[in-house]
This record gives structure tokens, C-alpha cells and sequence, in this order.
């Protein structure tokens, strides 16, 4: 298998959807009203939910796409910016599973019973425990806010890339 120079149409795209995404996702996430234990989900947990389990597929198959089609760290990198982007993409890939896992745990230890956009419903992964519940949420939050940090470094760094170095980095990864 040969290392690429430049990412293709599929790694973009996924790229682009899960960005698009979790740009819906986080607004619902801070938004929508706090859900006690004795309550039922409505909309925006279910929406927050249902976009969640999209995410999740979506980085699964993203990182499947990367591990079957690498593409070549950019030569003209200095080793220690080839580095840190690899640790920042891994970070990015652990930190979007995390998050998502966390928060599926969260809903299937609170026992409630939600669908996938309404239409399906889901599975849970695990049965109603209130102390499990109070845990994972807590990693659930730390998971979100650490995710946040990675995405504001990661968008930095290519803002860096483009209107300082002027380098053409980030082209690699836009879309066309």
C-alpha cells in the first residue's frame, strides 16, 4: 500500500461531515434543558443522541479510510510539527470516540428508552445504575471540553498553516 501526497474525495468528505456535525452537535449538547433522572428525554436529547451515534459511525469509518489509505505527512514539516499533527489526529480520533461512547453510556445508565432520529430505536449499552451514571457523566463532560481544545488547536494550526506560512497545507485537505 502506498502512502499518498494529498487526501482524496471519501477521507475529505468524511472529514468535512463530521466537522459539519459536531458544529450542530455542540449547540444542542450546551442547549438543551438539564434532563433529571426522573425525566424523559424529548427532542434535544434525542437529536443530541442521534447526531451522536452519526458522529460515531462517521469516525469509525473515517479512521478505517485512513488506515487502508494513509497519506504521506507533508515533507516540507519541520519533525516537530510532522509530530505534533500526528499526536493532535490521534488525539482528535481517541477524543471523538470517547465522547460519543461516554455519552451513550450516559443515556443507557440513566435507562431511558431513545430512538435514532425517531425512527429505530436504540440500543442501550448498558442497564439503568445511578452511581455509573453520575461517573460517566462527569468523563462525558472532561471528554467534550478536552475534544473542544483539540478541535481549537487543530483549527489554529491550519489557520497558522494558511495565512502565516502561506505553506499549503491546508489545501491538502479542502474541498476540490
Amino acid at each position: 500500500m502506498t502512502n499518498r501526497l494529498q487526501y482524496g474525495t471519501t477521507a475529505k468528505t468524511f472529514h468535512w461531515l463530521i466537522v459539519a456535525l459536531l458544529f450542530v452537535q455542540y449547540p444542542i449538547g450546551w442547549l438543551m434543558p438539564d434532563v433529571h433522572p426522573s425525566d424523559t428525554p424529548g427532542s434535544p436529547m434525542t437529536f443530541h443522541v442521534s447526531f451522536g451515534i452519526v458522529i460515531l459511525v462517521l469516525i469509525v469509518l473515517r479512521f478505517a479510510w485512513r488506515l487502508t489509505h494513509p497519506v504521506a505527512p507533508e515533507s516540507s514539516l519541520p519533525a516537530w510539527q510532522r509530530l505534533t499533527s500526528e499526536f493532535v489526529h490521534w488525539a482528535l480520533y481517541a477524543l471523538v470516540l470517547a465522547t460519543t461512547l461516554s455519552g451513550w453510556l450516559f443515556a443507557s445508565f440513566r435507562g431511558w428508552s431513545l430512538s435514532f432520529f425517531y425512527i429505530v430505536p436504540l440500543p442501550m449499552l448498558a442497564s439503568a445504575n445511578p452511581a455509573a451514571n453520575k461517573f460517566i457523566d462527569g468523563w462525558h463532560q472532561i471528554a467534550e471540553w478536552t475534544l473542544l481544545a483539540f478541535i481549537g488547536i487543530h483549527f489554529a494550526a491550519a489557520m497558522v498553516h494558511l495565512f502565516i506560512y502561506r505553506d499549503r497545507i491546508m489545501q491538502r485537505m479542502l474541498p476540490g
